[in-house]
């Protein structure tokens, strides 16, 4: 039996066009120069350099006068030792200081891509057989820097999908470092951080079993104050850097999804937000909310993270801890079996693995799941996005690495209540990278972070060649019956469960 898969025609792409206005600093030495010399300019020439800034980037941002006042009150720092009173300036004065500190980044300007699809909160007002849906994206601009965008889309009774367009303007959101933090887990990140040791048992020292980000902050500047040797200042400043890593994000009731951007925080995500997978997850009670697992890089070292929401405006962000948050391709089962978290993960790079867990954060004795077996992912097997549940099991879309360094999607279904258990898997990739679809940032490269199905259909938004996104569905019964046929085909040892 062959599988029809269904390519549709619609593409998503990047827009360049698509600009927020970030804190811009180039040292303190000039820092001090370029406000000291707006403060010279009259009052007059400092209204005539401020207000044609103001009428044309207001076309481009929803609110750039707050913008630049926010990035002119960064500079306290700059403003006390030059003994500048900042209270004293005018608010034309400010925008201006704030201007001179603020620059565009076209958050999409290189690729759009690894999309990941769930349900839409907000069903209202559809006919039948219409889903909402809300579609994440990896959008990479200069240097290579990714974050998480997003866009609403409809599906109808028919399958067709549209993609509603982006507004005009898009936002950061406010930061909230309201977290509690759990000093034996914040310890043992910063060790796995390669943070200095004597420097975590000083702090260790100090610190109560539970403490808040103003007790942190004031514990590392008390510290730092004590300290001459820059290296030992730069250890401490990488605590406060871990900390921002918990922290609450809430964007503002006016903003449209596609409005929103979640753009790195932390030093340890500098280099970007990778691949967030959102699941929809149903709690024992019944209710909602929505997860998504996601890679944080520095330009140097991995560190899984974890988003939780429920409406899309207010979200709680933390690291995940444990000897199987490590490395890429987290992928949360959308509830608990048997009264566990469970996650799939690639801790290795190379194998999938499974774990069980009492608290969503923790994630310990991952266990070997798959391992590559046919040539066209010899070199990897990772999951494309949270298992989905079926009637026939845990459907499982999958990645493969082959020849080339090619990246084909899979799947394998996995039993309900013991999904250590592999009821078949596709011995052909289900979509591999045609002619139209191997050129791009990545040459060879399909990619998803998660599906959904929807009126009998699979529906597979990937990203082509780390360049832009399209969509790709097959009917879910004749894939579950061919993956259950492999199960019973395919014969071959399975060796014993292998725990790490």
């Amino acid at each position: 039996m062959r599988l029809l898969i269904e390519r549709k025609s619609i593409k998503v792409y990047p827009d360049p066009k698509r600009v927020i206005a970030r804190f811009f600093f180039n040292g303190d030495e000039r820092a001090k120069e370029v406000v000291k010399r707006v403060l010279e300019l009259s009052q007059q020439d400092v209204f005539g350099l401020i207000s044609p800034i103001l009428q044309e980037y207001s076309k481009r941002h929803r609110n750039i006068t707050k913008i630049l006042s926010r990035h002119c009150k960064k500079l306290k720092v700059i403003f006390d030792e030059l003994g500048i009173d900042y209270e004293t300036l005018n608010k034309y004065q400010r925008l201006l200081i704030g201007s001179y500190f603020t620059h565009e980044y076209s958050i999409e300007s290189a690729a759009f891509f690894n999309p990941s699809v769930v349900e839409d909160p907000d069903q209202s007002e559809l006919v039948e057989g219409e889903k909402r849906l809300i579609i994440s994206f990896r959008a990479v601009g200069e240097g290579h820097i990714s974050s998480v965008v997003f866009r609403r889309a409809l599906v109808d009774r028919n399958g067709t999908i549209t993609v509603n367009p982006a507004g005009n303007y898009i936002d950061e959101a406010e930061v909230v470092r309201n977290a509690i933090y759990n000093k034996k887990l914040f310890l043992k990140k910063a060790l796995d951080s390669k943070i200095d040791i004597d420097i975590l048992n000083e702090i260790g020292l100090k610190l109560e079993e539970k403490f808040d980000y103003a007790v942190l902050r004031r514990l590392i500047i008390d510290s730092k104050n004590l300290q001459d040797d820059d290296l030992k200042k730069l250890e401490y400043d990488k605590v406060l850097w871990l900390s921002d890593t918990y922290h609450e994000i809430s964007f503002s009731r006016d903003t449209d999804i596609s409005d929103r951007v979640i753009f790195p925080i932390s030093e340890f995500e500098r280099k970007g937000i990778e691949d967030a997978r959102f699941v929809r997850f149903i709690k024992e009670d019944g209710s909602v909310i929505y997860y998504a697992t996601y890679t944080a890089f520095d330009g140097a070292m991995i560190m899984p993270k974890l988003l939780q929401t429920t409406d899309f405006y207010d979200f709680k962000i933390s690291p995940l801890h444990g000897a199987g948050a490590q490395n890429k391709n987290l992928a949360l089962f959308p509830r608990k079996i048997k009264g566990k978290y469970v996650m799939i993960s690639r801790i290795d790079g190379w194998n999938n693995y499974l774990m069980y867990s009492d608290k969503i954060t923790v994630w310990d004795h991952p266990v070997k799941l798959q391992s590559p077996k046919f040539p066209w992912e010899f070199i990897q097997i990772g999951n494309c996005g949270s298992p989905i549940e079926t009637a026939a099991g845990w459907l499982v879309i999958t990645h493969g690495v082959g020849p080339m360094r090619r990246y084909c999607l899979g799947a394998c279904l996995l039993e309900l209540e013991d999904p250590s258990k592999e009821i078949g898997r596709l011995e052909e990739p289900l979509v591999i990278p045609n002619n139209d679809e191997r050129e791009g940032y990545v040459p060879n490269v399909l990619y998803s972070c998660g599906s959904i199905i929807h009126n009998g259909e699979l529906i597979i938004p990937y990203g082509l060649s780390d360049y832009c996104s399209s969509f790709a569905t097959v009917k879910i019964d004749l894939l579950l019956e061919k993956l259950i046929s492999s199960g019973k085909t395919v014969k071959e040892e399975v060796p014993a469960a292998e725990e790490v």
